[in-house]
């Protein structure tokens, strides 16, 4: 390979890491509303995959905001960066074999897109968590509905800021209708084949 960046040329393969922990690595990434149940569906599907002996990362808007991401806003631009620099960590880390379990409300297909032209068609796979707006206000865990409505945060999701239900993702996870274990296993039964080798 001739670019200018020779230690892609050094390092190991992705193929190498992939066999040594017998996974593929991919990302799972699911967007919604803010409470649509996203990150508790992320996390109850990387504990099952890390029983069985898989490697797993979640990325959510806490974990990315309160370091990488510290210096985003919420305006269209920083929301752009937001996806942006996830992708490229994404993109890192299913090079290293690892399966990538990512919690966004990303609420345009423009972002979605440009998340999975960073991480690659074949690594990136798109769940939406499908909560009617009335559910995703009534849960409110961290309280920003409520702010939102009052006017203290602008450009929030669902309130004053839209949000595009994906054109075309692979799975539709509808949380309003199905308990957590049914749309927990509908997850898993949609991720597993993806990371066998």
């Amino acid at each position: 390979m001739n670019n200018i960046f020779p230690i892609f040329d050094k390092v190991l393969s992705r193929e190498s890491k992939e066999k040594m922990l017998k996974q593929r690595g991919i990302v799972i990434w699911m967007t919604g509303l803010s409470g649509s149940g996203k990150t508790t569906l992320a996390i109850g599907l990387e504990k099952l995959l890390h029983e069985r002996g898989n490697l797993v990362q979640v990325l959510d808007g806490d974990n990315a905001r309160s370091g990488i991401n510290n210096n985003l806003g919420f305006s269209t631009e920083d929301r752009k960066e937001n996806i942006r620099r996830i992708s490229e960590i994404s993109k890192l880390f299913v090079n290293c074999g690892i399966i990538v379990i990512n919690s966004f409300v990303s609420p345009s297909d423009e972002l979605r897109n440009l998340a999975g032209s960073i991480i690659g068609e074949h690594d990136f796979h798109l769940v939406y968590v499908n909560t009617p707006i009335e559910i995703c206000e009534k849960r409110d865990t961290k309280g920003l509905y409520a702010k939102a409505r009052r006017g203290e945060i602008i450009n929030f999701t669902g309130i004053s800021a839209p949000f595009e239900k994906p054109a075309h993702p692979e799975l539709i996870i509808n949380a309003g209708e199905h308990s957590y274990g049914e749309c927990l296993k509908q997850l898993e039964n949609f991720t597993l084949p993806k990371i066998i080798l």
